[in-house]
């Protein structure tokens, strides 16, 4: 009888499966954070999000900061709203836009820390 070799990372994964350890994201949950990991690939919409770490800003100021069009950084601000990342408030006739909740600004933060890091 051939004795099979089994890795320690089998062991661990039995035991944590035995002990009830959900340790299989499921691929709805799995998607979603693909779909705002990708959000996070485009370098506009991580400067974007970094101007707005300390305070909320209107498209003009943002788009004077980054020197681009208004129409582009709309564009931008639009797919950071759809997918969670910013919110928007209206005075008057101006929009003002900030990171949606504590999450955005730890992503992105650690993100930057990890850079750094390398």
């Amino acid at each position: 009888m051939t004795e099979q070799k089994i890795c320690k990372c089998s062991l661990v994964l039995d035991e944590a499966i035995r002990d009830g350890i959900n340790i299989v994201l499921e691929n709805d949950m799995a998607s979603s954070v693909a779909d705002i990991f990708k959000v996070f690939g485009d370098p506009t919409r991580i400067k974007i999000l970094y101007l707005l770490i300390t305070s909320e800003l209107c498209v003009q100021a943002i788009s004077s900061s980054l020197d681009m069009t208004q129409s582009a950084i709309s564009h931008q601000l639009r797919v950071l709203k759809q997918a969670g990342l910013v919110k928007n408030r209206k005075e008057g006739k101006v929009v003002y836009y900030s990171l949606d909740d504590d999450h955005v600004l730890t992503i992105l933060t650690q993100g930057i820390d990890h850079v750094i890091h390398k």
